[in-house]
This record gives C-alpha cells, structure tokens and sequence, in this order.
C-alpha cells in the first residue's frame, strides 16, 4: 500500500505518523493514557461530559475536551447539541469508532489473564456480553 493509499485509507496523512505502520499509526490515534477509556465509555452508554468527568479513573477536563475533539476530527466520535442554552454536547460512536469494539474486549481479556486484581465492572459485563452475541 503506497503511503497516499495509506492516508486515503486511515483518513489521515502518513505525514502526522512516525511512519505508515497501521500499528504505529493506530497507537499515534489511541495510544495515550485517557483515549481508550473515553472509547471505553462511549461503549459503556456514556454520552456527555459530565458523565465522562464522573468515570472512576477521574479524566481531567482539559484532557477530555481534548480527546473528545481529537476522536471527532479522526472520525471516531459524533457529537450533536441537546441543550442550547448554555450549548452542552451528546457524544456517541461512529461506525468507525465502534470498530474498536473487539480491540478493547481483546484488552479486557488480556487485563484480567495477566493483571493480578483487575476485574471487569458489571456495566462492562452487559457490554461483553453484548459483543459475544455479535460475533
């Protein structure tokens, strides 16, 4: 795959990567400390701030506008106005963001085989076993 059909293909420029790897790439998007678990959340029926802001890993305000803004313009993420006065913004999963639904039930696996004391919260429970159903 030639590095323009790269970009066309990821909606985005090799150019912002380190390199054309799809890996690199994917980790460049999501690979941060707060960005899977705003994903996460959106799974998990969470859809505005103030529900992202009450998750148990407590996100700093800054760095959820930021995530939010950055998963919307990679195409991940929609946002769309409930309230007009003052503006406040539902957010939810595209298409493309809810591909990452195997991603992040391939990391809750590994998490709980080789992460002593980890343990799956009974919300992400309904959320697994509505990805086994799909499958």
């Amino acid at each position: 795959m030639s590095t323009s059909d790269f970009a066309s293909h990821t909606g985005s420029s090799a150019s912002h990567s380190r390199s054309p790897c799809p890996l690199a790439c994917s980790l460049d998007l999501l690979g941060d400390k707060w960005t899977l678990l705003v994903i996460r959340d959106l799974f998990l029926g969470k859809q505005t701030y103030g529900e992202f802001q009450k998750g148990p890993e407590g996100i700093p305000t800054n760095m959820l506008a930021e995530r939010l803004k950055r998963l919307q313009a990679a195409g991940l993420v929609s946002k769309a106005e409930y309230q007009a006065k003052p503006v406040r913004y539902a957010y939810s999963l595209t298409d493309k963001g809810k591909d990452l639904g195997p991603v992040l039930k391939a990391l809750v696996q590994w998490g709980l085989k080789h992460l002593p004391d980890t343990q799956i919260p009974e919300a992400a429970q309904v959320y697994l076993r509505s990805l086994e159903a799909g499958e």
